[in-house]
């Protein structure tokens, strides 16, 4: 690679990305954000995870003998 485009190369690069502060803050606290998100947001178990464990119930009755091959995959 020639100097002339590695000069190029580097005033592109120093254009695109911003320098780095030595001790970046963020510009706002973001916490009470996440607060909120976790409250609005609760935690649905869908009906075919239930459906999977049912499931798993029955062959478990069914076949004990294959519940430690199960729990070796597991």
């Amino acid at each position: 690679m020639k100097p002339d485009e590695q000069d190029r190369i580097s005033k592109l690069l120093k254009q695109a990305v911003p320098p780095v502060e030595a001790d970046p803050e963020p510009t706002r606290d973001l916490w009470p954000q996440v607060l909120k998100r976790l409250d609005q947001n609760s935690a649905r178990v869908p009906w075919f995870d239930w459906a999977l464990l049912a499931g798993v119930g029955v062959f478990a009755a069914v076949s004990p003998a294959w519940i430690p091959v199960i729990l070796y995959y597991l």
